[in-house]
């Protein structure tokens, strides 16, 4: 069992920065792959990065990629998701999520935390 908790959403200008924390408990953190989320209101939740259990693969949707910058630190049991150059359709809901095994998409993904919202304005 994995319990997530997300930190560090906020209001920010288009442009702006902002780096995303998960946290999780449990002795195994070091074992999941982790992905980041989002949900926009009215849309699906998409995809926006993995990262291996190592840390040593990554993956980023399209939209993301450049931009964005998924790590972790096992010691620490967390991740992070720093979001550069920020636009306006960043704006969503943000969530992390684990899976035994990384997937560059929204399946596979076993423990899910309540999420963070982030705002950009224009």
């Amino acid at each position: 069992q994995v319990q997530l908790v997300e930190s560090g959403g906020g209001l920010v200008q288009a442009g702006g920065s902002l780096r995303l924390s998960c946290a999780a408990s449990g002795r195994t953190f070091s074992s999941y792959a982790m992905g980041w989320f989002r949900q926009a209101p009215g849309k699906e939740r998409e995809f926006v990065a993995a990262i291996s259990w190592s840390g040593g693969s990554t993956y980023y949707a399209d939209s993301v990629k450049g931009r964005f910058t998924i790590s972790r630190d096992n010691a620490k049991n967390t991740v992070y998701l720093q979001m550069n150059s920020l636009k306006p359709e960043d704006t969503a809901v943000y969530y992390c999520a684990a899976a035994w095994e990384v997937v560059a998409g929204t399946e596979g993904y076993d423990y899910w935390g309540q999420g963070t919202q982030v705002t950009v304005s224009s």
